[in-house]
């Protein structure tokens, strides 16, 4: 049975074009100063050091390093807490192959906690249950901008004494009682991808309060050479992690719209919620009491007891309307890549692997029901500053005839 055409017909906006983005003269009269000076690299520069200033004040830290990506972010925070070959960093389950490979390109062993099957996020009991002495830090995402448990995996860290990597890169400006995400952790690490809150096309930073840290990051995302000190040398392996000085500028031009930005999001999904609330079957994902969600994509669970073929029952239905979805949001868990899976690393040594303890690399499915819970039942839709509230009854509208249509073909 197909579903009906929506009682309204528009277009949603995409943030992988102009329709679903916020760009605007600021970014381009920040460009041009850029192009002016003639300066575009930012270790003569100024436009990049000015963003490193303003996102720090904006989101709570002491420090911000720009670099090239988020998975450098990521990257240049795991290089500066040093593992030993074979060490072991706590991670999800369920996220981005490039929070990923930095850890293995480190030497150390990825050790993936089971997630809550609602957030998607790993909790303070699943990365307990992932300690061992072998653990040198643990990576905390906060999935589609909802904030993980940092209270509580706080605490775990501090008795186990390692340092916390928030994985903020979808996350900008989301709240919680100990500060806002990525300024709670000894690192916050965040992306400037087109698709985030705030983006100039690839681009990334750490947050720290420590200024030593700060110090490291830097060294680190300039192939380990620390401008301004006296008898600079290359003290160790690193690698050329900058941002430029034109993509400072349109991150910097970026950032000053996101507290509106943001603010859009969280009226038009708390406009989603409360109209999804008398669909039977399908729930909205929102933040613990005392947290507050940023929203880079709008993320349902939908009961297959209700809905017959859950998530992809509903994806198809959605599909020809114009409404992307993605249900269970990655294919498998990350664990079931090749490069774990297989071990396929660098040559065909499966180093660091064969470093690892049996139990770091057991991913037997019976180990994390939560991560397989999540995925059956997780449907994440497309998610931008530009979706207003017609848009959002669009959405609803077209979520509400393909649950009818999915009951309907059962």
């Amino acid at each position: 049975m197909t579903v009906a055409p929506p009682a309204i017909t528009v277009t949603l906006p995409s943030d992988q074009e102009a329709s679903g983005r916020s760009f605007d003269d600021a970014e381009l009269q920040l460009v041009a100063e850029v192009l002016r000076s003639g300066t575009l690299t930012s270790t003569k520069g100024t436009m990049v050091a000015r963003f490193e200033k303003a996102v720090a004040e904006l989101i709570g830290a002491e420090h911000a390093v720009a670099c090239a990506s988020g998975s450098a972010a990521v990257h240049s925070a795991v290089a500066v807490v040093d593992p030993e070959p074979g060490d072991e960093i706590i991670t999800t389950s369920i996220t981005d192959m490039g929070a990923l490979a930095p850890i293995v390109y480190e030497g150390a062993i990825p050790v993936f906690a089971d997630t809550d099957p609602i957030t998607g996020n790993v909790t303070a009991e699943t990365v307990a249950a992932a300690l061992s002495d072998r653990t040198k830090a643990i990576i905390v995402t906060h999935l589609f901008g909802n904030p993980a448990d940092l209270a509580g995996i706080r605490e775990v860290a501090a008795k186990a004494g390692v340092p916390i990597i928030e994985d903020s890169a979808q996350a900008y400006l989301a709240d919680t009682p100990l500060g806002l995400v990525g300024s709670v952790g000894e690192f916050g690490a965040f992306s400037l991808q087109q698709g985030k809150h705030i983006t100039c096309g690839e681009g990334g930073f750490v947050a720290t309060n420590d200024a030593q840290r700060a110090h490291d990051v830097r060294t680190y995302v300039n192939k380990s050479w620390p401008y301004g000190q006296a008898n600079p040398d290359h003290r160790s392996l690193a690698l050329n992690y900058r941002l430029t000085e034109l993509q400072g500028a349109v991150a910097l031009g970026q950032l000053a719209k996101l507290p509106a930005n943001l603010a859009t999001r969280r009226a038009i999904a708390a406009e989603l919620d409360a109209a999804l609330k008398d669909v039977e079957g399908i729930t909205p994902t929102v933040a613990a009491p005392g947290d507050t969600h940023a929203y880079w994509r709008y993320v349902v669970h939908v009961d297959r007891d209700i809905i017959p073929g859950g998530p992809d029952a509903i994806a198809a239905e959605l599909r020809p309307l114009g409404i992307p979805s993605a249900p269970r949001y990655i294919a498998k868990p990350a664990f079931r890549c090749g490069v774990f899976a297989e071990q396929k690393t660098f040559g065909q040594s499966r180093w660091p692997f064969t470093l690892a303890r049996p139990e770091a690399v057991d991913y037997s499915a019976e180990r994390f029901p939560g991560t397989f819970g999540f995925l059956d039942t997780v449907l994440v839709l497309s998610f931008n500053e530009r979706y207003t509230s017609e848009h959002a009854e669009f959405v609803v509208d077209g979520l509400r005839r393909a649950a009818e249509s999915a009951r309907g073909a059962a």
